[in-house]
């Protein structure tokens, strides 16, 4: 009895996980917009954003319910008039650097940067040192 009321809570609580895929696509997942330079305009901001559900896939290119919903909000805003770069923006916003293929250049980031040059400096002294000591001739020869 306790092992079928456990099965019942589980399949109720993993009930909201599967409900994404059971509502209707957006408008604009899948249908392009009627002006074809605003859909060209669409389409070139698509190709820089990476679906997060999928392996690294542009949104262009995803199957993925949640990439349908972007290429939804993408078409929906280019035909509002609003700026591409403005949609990125609000896009890296509300899910973060890693939707965009194109990464902005932040303070943060410099250690990424400096962290190589570090590596290889320390490298460099170590090795120089290393070999200073055995090049020297002793003084009893």
């Amino acid at each position: 009895m306790k092992r079928l009321f456990f099965m019942i809570v589980a399949l109720l609580a993993a009930q909201p996980l599967f409900a994404q895929d059971q509502l209707p696509p957006a408008p604009y997942a899948y249908k392009q917009l009627e002006d074809p330079t605003l859909e060209a305009k669409a389409q070139r901001l698509m190709e820089t954003l990476r679906c997060l559900k999928c392996q690294s896939q542009a949104i262009s290119d995803s199957d993925a319910p949640m990439a349908g919903d972007m290429r939804h909000q993408v078409r929906t805003r280019i035909k509002a008039g609003e700026d591409p770069e403005a949609i990125r923006a609000w896009l890296v916003e509300r899910y973060g650097d890693y939707v965009s293929y194109a990464p902005q250049n932040k303070p943060i980031m410099w250690p990424l940067f400096a962290a190589p040059l570090v590596i290889l400096l320390l490298a460099a002294v170590l090795l120089r040192g290393r070999f200073r000591r055995s090049i020297k001739p002793e003084n009893g020869q």
